[in-house]
Formats: C-alpha cells, structure tokens, sequence
C-alpha cells in the first residue's frame, strides 16, 4: 500500500509559490458564479471566543466541485494581538483530496485569506462600482488595507488612494509601501471623512466588532460611490448604511447567522449576493447615481477556490514539506 503524505506549507512556502492577486481573482470569481448557480456546498461558519470581546476562531469548511476543491480552514482574528505584535489573523488551511477525502496539505493561511477577500472585493465592485472609478479610500491601513488596493488595482483605474488609520504612523507606512508597489498615489489623511467623501469606492478594514464605533456618519459617501465592508459594519453609522440603494453581502445565510449572535443590528434590506451578481441572477449597478455596498464576510469558498492553486503550484516547483499522514 502507497505511504501516504500531506504537503506542509509554511507562510513563507505559500507566498514562494508566486501565484498572483490576477490568478486569485480569477479563482474567486469562478466560485462567485459556482455559488451563484448552486453548486457549492459551504455551511455557515460555527466558531468560539476565547477571552471574550471581539476574539474569535472559526471553522470553514466548503466544497466546490467545478475547482476539484474541497477543505477547511481554522482561522482567528484576535484585535489585541497588533498591541503583542502579533497578527491580527492567523490560522491554518486543510486541503482534501475530494475522491478519497484524505487530506493532502496543510498549508498556513495567513497569505491567502489577504488575498481572496482582496479578490472578493474586486469581484463584487467589477458589478456594484462605476467601471472609470479612479479614487480610492481606504480606512484601516493593514493587511486587508493593501490587499483590497491591489486587487482593485487590477479591474479599475485607480489613481489616488486616500489612506485613514487611527495610527497616523501605520497611515504614512501604507502610503509608502503601496505607492511604491502599486505606482499610483497614496495621500495619508487624519480626517477620515477624507477617506469617504470624494472617493469613488471606499474600503473599511479596521477589526471586526460586535459593536460598532460608527465613524462614518450620514452624508459621506457621494453618490455614484461603492463601499466594501471587510470589516462587517463596524465603521458605519447605521444612518450612513440607509443611504445606500443596494445593500449586498458574500452570503446571506452567513450574515443572517451573524445577526443572530448580534451583529448587523442595523443595515438595509439585502438587494443580492455576490454570487448571484456574478451568475447574473441579479443586476448590479443600473445607474450612475446608485450608491452601492457589499458586507463581505469572509467565505470558506473564497480560501478553498485558491488553495488548490497554492498547492498545485508549490507540487510543481518543490515547495514545502512532506510529511507522512
């Protein structure tokens, strides 16, 4: 009987694999349509709270048969850990061979999750954000703060981003790191109205929170604007959030759980999810005018569509460690 092993990837492995925020978006997009039309199975994700606040870890599962991917991840998001100078999120990935169930890799999945909920961002502003949209904000200049620039990057003409931070510091370090990689300018702003009005899509990536601290207030977002929530609702006024025409999210029975645990206390009606957006179930923007939003939450399909790839990739050029099962 063959010895059977699983391939360990490192953060380090993962990110020598060279796979591109291009390719990532194409995956993620792949499973937007998948979801949309049915065909992936992916339960809501269950998790616990250790110490309390805002700390979570929670199980991801998903199968996406049209990718041949099948797995979960095991991730947390602990806000006190940037004062240890720990990250933020941490966590590892499972990836099944999906004909025998056995698991084939476990791989760290601190670089994916950055780069899909970057790419599924891009995804929903490629039908909710006007086509020319050129200004970006941005509100929490982390990780997710340059993955979600990137990833727009890539389908809009994004000429400007203004950068918010609550740490001025962390601010001026984003504005020098992405200028440089994404050549295009980066204005750090202390006003965070800065960040919101006069942008064209606005992105929030601070920490999740239960209850939000509502800076963004009524009469911010212009219209014509689009809005990515990485963040759930956490820098919204609720006021704020009414004022948009459609109000969308990555998948309804998830945000409906959240609600129930309490989160989402105060949003608009859901007009779609991504995935019936990019199925083209639904229509997206129909108007120039529209103000619209997505409350991304973070989906098991998004790290399932890439880690095939990962792993793949990492097969082909020699990467990571064997290890037998």
């Amino acid at each position: 009987m063959q010895e059977r092993r699983l391939l360990y990837l490192s953060k380090a492995d993962v990110v020598a694999t060279g796979l591109t925020m291009a390719e990532v978006t194409g995956a993620v997009e792949v499973a937007f349509r998948e979801k949309g039309l049915g065909r992936v199975e992916m339960p809501p994700k269950p998790g616990v709270h250790p110490g309390g606040g805002d700390n979570f870890l929670h199980a991801m599962p998903a199968y996406i048969p049209a990718l041949g991917a099948a797995g979960i991840k095991w991730v947390s998001g602990f806000p006190g850990n940037q004062k240890r100078g720990l990250p933020y999120i941490t966590g590892l990935l499972i990836l099944n061979d999906p004909e025998t169930g056995i698991p084939i890799s476990v791989m760290d999945c601190v670089w994916i999750t950055a780069m899909r909920t970057g790419a599924a961002t891009a995804v929903a502003a490629k039908h909710l954000a006007r086509a020319d949209s050129s200004v970006l904000g941005v509100l929490g200049c982390g990780v997710q703060g340059r993955s979600n620039a990137e990833a727009l990057k890539l389908l809009f003409p994004i000429q400007r981003v203004m950068a918010y931070d609550l740490d001025a510091e962390a601010a001026r370090r984003y504005a020098d790191d992405v200028s440089a990689r994404l050549r295009i300018e980066v204005v750090p702003v202390s006003d965070p109205r800065k960040a919101v009005s006069g942008c064209d899509i606005v992105v929030t990536a601070g920490p999740i929170l239960k209850k939000p601290h509502r800076t963004i207030q009524p009469g911010w977002l212009d219209e014509g604007a689009f809005a990515s929530l990485v963040d759930y609702d956490s820098y919204w006024h609720p006021d704020a959030l009414c004022e948009v025409d459609k109000f969308c999210t990555d998948d309804v029975p998830q945000l409906r759980h959240y609600q129930s645990i309490g989160y989402f206390q105060d949003i608009p009606p859901i007009h779609a999810d991504v995935g019936e957006l990019a199925a083209g179930l639904k229509l997206g923007r129909q108007t120039r005018s529209e103000r619209t939003m997505t409350a991304n939450l973070g989906l098991a399909m998004d790290d399932m569509a890439v880690a095939p790839l990962v792993y793949q990739r990492a097969v082909a050029k020699g990467i990571g460690t064997w290890l037998p099962l």
